[in-house]
């Protein structure tokens, strides 16, 4: 009987999704759900959406626990799935937004890259290297499988602390994106064909191609520039359509996270720039005070009379799960360590390649070499993620100001001596939330 702890289990609609999609896939296995948080209220509604879950599919071998003890959830787990966010909307992600804002450092999603996704991962690798120890110490053997943002700078940080806990960190950003683009042509998803790589959420299709009845492949590519050039793009998506004609290659990760990746789209004093490509500045917090509006009502429908609706997602989660009880392989796009797997990527760098899994776990692909303005684009933030692991395993402040020195979209609004300071007051408003630096 495998064991499955979900950490954070308190997002109850990510861990709902989650549940559905392992719950629902015929595996012929049994299962122990262990849900973990440190919210008893949020833990309480997602022990109940997993049992309704398991009454709704009459699924009445599994067994599901809830507890606020971390390493009681851990005990025996045959795989891990982190979906928690460390300091919460508020303070933290408010703090991220509000302080940089006093210097005229506008962001959208700020949970990836830029000076927002820096601090999220500052404070979120304690709490990683909490998990890992106990990890090691009562279940050594289990697959962690990390959803938690910023993707990289996490997973890298996990590498370095614990490099024998067997890790993959996923996101949907590329299955997404792929069926966005087959929407965008007119295509259905089930005929396309496509390779992406690069590193999380900054990843570019190498290939995306239709597959015909007669067994012919069509690059879909000059389609999509014909898109752009034509400015036949959806509202929300001008600033990946823009990259495309810039760069020759679609980037899987949203417009709205993207603008805020390179120097070249939110500007200061460029309100025209913002409008005509259609950005949504303080898009995260927008999004969060509607979840917040709705969770009451929510919850409400989650703990009541409604029949609950076990939906599929395209989270991969689920596949991998199937694949190392069964044995049946699957493909998946991971985020893993780099060693080569593109070569003119830094091999300590954290990349998202197609992997393949079986019961011999995760196995990356090889990609080779990518062109070479991808790498370029891709190694601007590498660098930064690379300081932002140093400092949060080092605790020296140096390496916080170099990495925010060194991240394209705050350098471009920024005076070096104005980022100092901008570290400095961040460092102070999320108080105990971050360790001591030196």
């Amino acid at each position: 009987m495998s064991k499955i702890c979900l950490v954070g289990a308190g997002s109850t609609v990510f861990a709902q999704n989650i549940l559905g999609d392992v719950l629902s896939s015929q595996t012929g296995s049994d299962y122990v759900i262990s849900l973990f948080d440190i919210d008893p209220e949020r833990l309480k509604t997602s022990e109940i959406v997993a049992r309704r879950i398991c009454e709704a599919l009459k699924l009445d071998k599994v067994r599901v626990e809830a507890t606020l003890d971390r390493r009681v959830a851990l005990q025996g787990s045959d795989f891990v799935i982190l979906m928690m966010q460390v300091g919460g909307y508020r303070p933290a992600t408010v703090t991220d937004f509000d302080v940089p804002k006093k210097y005229g450092l506008r962001q959208t999603i700020a949970d990836t890259l830029g000076i927002g996704g820096i601090f999220r991962g500052l404070r979120t690798i304690p709490v990683l290297e909490a998990i890992c120890r106990d990890m090691q110490d009562v279940c050594p053997s289990a697959l962690l499988m990390q959803y938690v943002n910023p993707m990289a700078i996490n997973c890298w940080a996990i590498k370095e602390m614990a490099p024998e806990i067997k890790t993959v960190g996923l996101c949907h950003s590329v299955q997404h994106t792929a069926g966005h683009l087959a929407e965008c042509l007119g295509e259905n998803i089930a005929d396309i064909n496509y390779v992406s790589a690069g590193i999380n959420h900054i990843a570019f299709f190498l290939k995306y191609e239709k597959c015909h009845s007669d067994g012919r492949r069509e690059d879909l590519y000059p389609r999509l520039k014909a898109l752009a050039a034509d400015g036949r793009v959806p509202p929300d998506d001008r600033v990946r359509f823009d990259v495309l004609k810039r760069l020759g290659h679609f980037v899987t990760e949203s417009s709205e996270h993207f603008s805020e990746y390179t120097s070249w789209y939110i500007k200061e004093g460029r309100s025209d720039l913002i409008q005509e490509l259609n950005i949504p500045l303080d898009e995260y917090i927008r999004r969060c005070e509607v979840q917040i509006t709705e969770w009451h009502a929510l919850r409400r429908d989650l703990e009541g009379d409604k029949p609950i609706e076990v939906c599929r997602s395209n989270e991969y989660a689920a596949g991998i799960i199937h694949a190392a009880v069964t044995g049946q392989p699957a493909l998946i796009y991971g985020n893993v360590p780099n060693n080569g797997l593109i070569k003119n990527l830094p091999d300590e760098c954290i990349v998202e390649v197609p992997c393949h899994v079986d019961r011999n776990g995760i196995q990356p692909m090889r990609i080779g070499r990518i062109p070479s303005q991808l790498a370029a684009v891709m190694t601007l933030s590498t660098s930064v993620q690379g300081l932002t692991v140093e400092a949060a395993l080092t605790n020296k402040r140096d390496r916080i100001y170099q990495a925010a020195l060194l991240d394209p979209h705050t350098s471009a609004q920024l005076s070096p001596d104005q980022i100092w300071s901008l570290v400095d007051d961040l460092i102070e408003a999320h108080g105990n939330l971050l360790p001591r630096y030196h």
